[in-house]
């Protein structure tokens, strides 16, 4: 069987033999030129070699604050890690900053304790070169100053709400770009904002437009740790949520002297309104509902005018709706019922009735847009949460670090790199 069978199959091999002959004469296009010839069988270049160095902190170093940002330079690298642990080899978690000139940790670290980074870059050709440096944290500081957000974790609030990060003592000028880049704003949908530091005691982030409705926002404020002046450090990180609210605005014309209301854009309610008389003006400009209670004292003394005077008052004032911090809000005023819709008569509020007042309160969020205008007098920055009352290139000039508008393909909008949308 074997004798018969071996024949057979060189004659089938001869046959498959000249049969690649005769295709490889009739089919010229099919085979590889000499170019590509040499091109499959020149070597692949081979890859730049991996230069990486950490900045800090350096090797060995103490007393470094619990707020660290680990800075490193890694050049022709295709990927980039960082490890950190502790003492005890307990790995703590953490993210490059959103500008991509550091790494931070995602919570703050523990004083007096010792740790240890390993920096990996991988080259192109999957070549790892690795860096390390250990440090030991400071001690924990007598002085530290409160960290606190005006935002309550999962809060709805209105289109308008700025972030509102506020600090127990002044940041120093030369301070607030290290502790603007440890707090993270991000919006989904991804919206573009920018920083404005309306105080030292104050720092805000609001969107270039207001919020679309029903965003949610989340908050990383790592901000325990923190030199705030070289004397005082933060408390405390801040991390919160919140959601955005339908698109509820309010606008008052003093020509018409008529307040209307809208939600998302269709109209719900027109209600007359009286603004401050002529020698107490109501302020124009874009405000926000700042402080809402269901009553409060209005006291002419709180600013120098004794409540017992001829032009003094003290009166229990119903669903006020706070909009300066000098004293201008939205309220119930049935004494100037009468006035509503034909003349002002107040200090500077906006009177309406009582019964629009309830349903007004009962509608309204923390962050809901109040635009007034026609009026004698403009509102003064700072006069409130006035974030909206100048233009956007205005705006962003308040921020410590330069600001860089987002490109056309970011995917979500962060606080703590000059550009606000980064992932």
């Amino acid at each position: 069987m074997t004798h018969t069978t071996l024949p057979r199959l060189r004659s089938a091999a001869a046959l498959v033999a000249a049969a690649a002959l005769l295709l490889t004469a009739c089919t010229d296009k099919a085979s590889p030129s000499k170019t590509q010839q040499q091109a499959s069988a020149s070597p692949k270049a081979p890859a730049l070699p991996v230069e990486l160095a950490i900045s800090g902190p350096a090797d060995g170093a103490a007393n470094v604050p619990t707020a660290v940002d680990l800075a490193y330079t890694a050049t022709n690298a295709a990927d980039v890690t960082v490890k950190l642990t502790d003492a005890g080899g307990a790995e703590v978690a953490g993210a490059l900053r959103a500008d991509g000139k550091a790494w931070q940790p995602a919570a703050q670290l523990k004083y007096g304790t010792k740790y240890t980074a390993t920096v990996t870059a991988t080259s192109t050709d999957g070549k790892p070169t690795t860096a390390t440096t250990a440090f030991t944290t400071m001690a924990k500081p007598s002085k530290l100053g409160k960290v606190t957000s005006i935002i309550n974790d999962k809060q709805v609030v209105g289109v308008g709400m700025p972030v509102i990060i506020t600090f127990g003592v002044d940041v120093a000028p030369a301070q607030r770009a290290a502790v603007q880049q440890r707090i993270q704003v991000i919006s989904d949908p991804p919206q573009e904002g920018a920083f404005n530091w309306f105080t030292g005691k104050e720092l805000h982030f609001r969107p270039k437009e207001y919020w679309q409705t029903g965003t949610k926002l989340q908050v990383n404020a790592r901000t325990g740790g923190t030199n705030l002046d070289g004397k005082w450090w933060g408390e405390r990180d801040v991390s919160f949520t919140a959601t955005v609210g339908p698109k509820f605005v309010m606008e008052v014309d003093n020509a018409t002297k008529q307040m209307t209301v809208t939600q998302d854009g269709q109209l719900l309610r027109t209600i007359p309104v009286s603004l401050g008389r002529p020698k107490n003006p109501s302020a124009s400009g874009n405000f926000i509902v700042m402080i809402k209670n269901e009553w409060e004292w209005f006291d002419s003394s709180t600013y120098g005018v004794p409540a017992d005077s001829a032009a003094g008052y003290r009166t229990k004032v119903y669903w006020p709706q706070r909009l300066t911090w000098d004293g201008e809000y939205i309220h119930s005023a049935p004494w100037s019922e009468g006035d509503q819709g034909k003349r002002n008569v107040s200090h500077g509020c906006t009177n309406i009735s009582a019964a629009h007042a309830e349903w007004l309160w009962k509608q309204t969020r923390i962050g809901d847009p109040v635009i007034i205008k026609g009026t004698e007098e403009q509102v003064k920055w700072g006069n409130g949460w006035t974030d909206w009352s100048t233009s956007w290139d205005q705006y962003v000039k308040g921020s410590a670090v330069p600001y860089v508008a987002p490109s056309a393909s970011a995917s979500a909008s962060a606080s703590a790199s000059p550009s606000p949308s980064a992932g």
